[in-house]
């Protein structure tokens, strides 16, 4: 893994994905090392975030190293007219790992055929989010003790959802039955479902929640996203599709837990907070142990 971008979650094997979780694990029990204070990781956001790019950010600071780059494009060159392509051949030389977000398709993709330093994908529009995923993945592992064969419903935007695309691929690796949950203009891709039927696995799609919940052992859910629709109507139509409520995961297996990318805007109840099978704070937290982890095995320090 040595020098690996990540860009897809399918640039990582499973014995790969297994892998990071393992040392995220390590990571868990000691986060503070001096392992990285060699090391300079170049953290270029394009696109505004908080969780994933603070949680990079915290992830080098406890290992040691150095951080530099931007929050928002507004402050870079790329304000002048400036290529991304120079942008990448530009901050590798400063760095020896570049983590992006972009708001193009592609773009990391593109990053890592021309950078000298590996690429790690921090969401590229609509597209990806594998590190995202390598969280999601050790957050079921830990609630759930295993990956295998569970029941997972995914609820809200599944068709723009980044971190549902490629949680879904990753999950194939791992006997999963899928319960897709959207209003009908928001379902799944069938791009991401066609991994899905290459596995032979279990899909089913729904547009009531209340369905899938007692099934379920992850209830997935999602935001409706005002940024990735270029129609406001189509958002004004589907932006309160789901709300979910304390009362509504009272009767559920005694191992179910709602899991989230956040941030949330109205589809999670504040009540749902206090509830044990409320697990998307410490789902976020996890996110710090598993960039560790990655950043180390593609820096070669673990």
């Amino acid at each position: 893994m040595k020098n690996k971008s990540l860009v897809s979650i399918n640039d990582f094997t499973r014995e790969e994905q297994l892998r990071v979780l393992e040392v995220a694990r390590e990571f868990e029990k000691n986060p503070v090392q001096n392992i990285l204070q060699d090391y300079v990781v170049a953290s270029l956001f394009f696109e505004p975030s908080t969780r994933t790019r603070l949680s990079f950010e915290s992830a080098v600071n406890r290992l040691g190293g150095k951080v530099i780059g931007f929050s928002e494009a507004s402050n870079t060159s790329v304000k002048k007219g400036e290529s991304l392509r120079d942008t990448i051949l530009t901050i590798a030389s400063y760095s020896d790992l570049i983590v992006m977000r972009n708001p193009v398709e592609g773009s990391a993709r593109f990053a890592s055929e021309i950078s000298s330093v590996p690429i790690i994908n921090a969401g590229d529009g609509a597209n990806q989010h594998p590190t995202q995923t390598l969280l999601d993945l050790y957050s079921i592992l830990k609630t759930q003790g295993t990956l295998d064969n569970l029941h997972v419903a995914f609820v809200g935007d599944l068709k723009y959802g980044r971190t549902v695309h490629s949680l879904v691929i990753a999950l194939c690796n791992f006997n999963t039955t899928f319960h897709l949950v959207s209003p009908v203009e928001l379902k799944l891709p069938s791009s991401v479902k066609m991994h899905i039927k290459e596995r032979n696995l279990t899909y089913h799609q729904y547009t009531d929640m209340t369905e899938v919940i007692p099934q379920a052992d992850v209830l997935y859910m999602t935001r409706i996203q005002r940024e990735r629709f270029s129609d406001p109507l189509e958002y004004e139509r589907n932006k309160n599709s789901f709300n979910l409520h304390r009362d509504m995961i009272t009767e559920t297996k005694e191992n179910f837990r709602v899991l989230h990318p956040l941030p949330r805007v109205n589809e999670i109840d504040i009540n749902v907070d206090a509830s044990p099978k409320a697990y998307y704070f410490e789902q976020a937290l996890n996110g710090v142990f598993v960039r560790q982890a990655l950043m180390a095995l593609i820096l070669g320090v673990r």
